[in-house]
């Protein structure tokens, strides 16, 4: 056993917020508590709990997670939510550290010694994805997600939804599988009809058809196409799942390792969905911290689909990438369709601590984009 003696966050580009935790014996932990576009707000909750936690024993996750979530009175959330996730995916990284095994002997074990991974093409402003597909091809991608569209009205032309289908088909030419992402920026008029026309194509998967909060509608939606419907990136935790899972009208959940409280809750939201014959496929458009995260229980799980790797994602921008800020980058690489299981102690990445200091240094906070329409209306991203 050993208390925490420091906890520590940097703000890194493009868009990534790293946590170090030490214990008072030296060992060494690192956690991920990104929230694109909210830094400020959960470098605010971390400087809390720093105060709070160190002196705490590293060695108790469960408990750290419980007194977090237990006795704050007010719950939840995606601040709330990203910051507990920092911790805890340092605390475990530091245990499994010390312990000289990888994360995942201590959630049971693997079931497999690889995973499936799928890449982004196609960004906010989708166009020329033929050719971005073939370059993920070329890469080892067999699979890859792309924006459906870019910003609609409430109701918009359906004209304007026929590039959607285009751009999908020539990718599927390519021998490809792709996901389409509505982002939550297609509304009920014209989501209804943009998955009605993509059904024949059989994209991967529709993701995000409605915002999350509108369960009705994404139930309604998911009655009246075939194609497999993913969401799951703005759900926080187990009960923010709960009522899409007895509503029925999800059939791949996204959970997000670093917007959902870490290691611990997302092995507790995976095992849900279990029970449910749910898949679980994990967003990650973010670090290498997270995505080490998300492998460590896609190992475990005998429901997982396919992971989200951020490799070349448009917003790594700026010369840092997926590769950047560890020692052994060469995990990532991809054959046809797959990543191997690492199987270093933790998360199974090395941190450079010299690059994540220097590249914090005077680091200003991502802003989410965002879209303004014709009539100088805001619309969603």
């Amino acid at each position: 056993m050993g208390k925490i003696a420091t906890i520590e966050y940097f703000r890194v580009p493009p868009r990534w917020l790293f946590v170090k935790i030490v214990d008072e014996d030296g060992n060494t932990g690192w956690g991920e508590a990104s929230l694109e576009g909210h830094t400020q707000a959960v470098e605010g909750c971390l400087d809390a709990w720093i105060e709070r936690y160190v002196g705490f024993e590293a060695d108790d996750i469960e408990h750290i997670w419980q007194m977090s979530w237990r006795t704050s009175f007010y719950r939840g959330g995606p601040v709330f939510m990203s910051a507990l996730a920092g911790l805890d995916i340092a605390l475990w990284d530091l245990k499994a550290r010390k312990l000289g095994v990888p994360i995942y002997q201590l959630l049971g074990g693997k079931v497999r010694d690889k995973l499936k991974v799928y890449a982004w093409i196609g960004g906010d402003r989708p166009s020329d994805v033929q050719k971005q597909a073939q370059a993920r091809k070329d890469q080892g991608f067999r699979s890859v997600k792309m924006n459906a569209t870019e910003d609609l009205g409430w109701l918009d032309s359906p004209s304007i939804l026929d590039d959607c289908v285009e751009r999908l088909k020539s990718v599927k030419a390519l021998g490809m599988d792709a996901g389409l992402d509505f982002h939550g920026r297609v509304h009920k008029p014209m989501a209804k009809q943009l998955a009605k026309i993509l059904e024949p194509h059989r994209p991967l998967f529709i993701e995000e058809p409605l915002l999350s909060e509108h369960i009705g509608g994404i139930k309604n939606l998911s009655q009246l196409v075939s194609c497999p419907i993913a969401l799951g990136e703005r759900l926080h935790s187990r009960w923010d799942v709960r009522p899409f899972l007895e509503a029925g009208c999800v059939d791949i959940l996204q959970p997000d390792v670093s917007h959902c409280g870490g290691i611990s809750e997302m092995k507790r939201i995976a095992a849900m969905c279990e029970a449910y014959d749910i898949a679980i496929a994990p967003h990650c458009p973010l670090g290498p911290i997270a995505l080490a995260a998300c492998v460590q229980v896609d190992a475990t799980l005998p429901n997982f689909a396919i992971q989200e790797m951020s490799l070349g994602i448009h917003y790594n921008v700026g010369g840092q990438d997926l590769t950047s800020y560890t020692k052994n980058p060469e995990v990532w690489k991809v054959a046809n369709g797959y990543i191997e299981l690492m199987n270093g102690p933790g998360l199974g990445i090395e941190i450079d601590e010299d690059q994540v200091r220097a590249f914090s240094k005077n680091q200003k906070a991502w802003v989410s984009p965002g879209f303004i329409g014709p009539g100088s209306e805001i619309r969603e991203w």
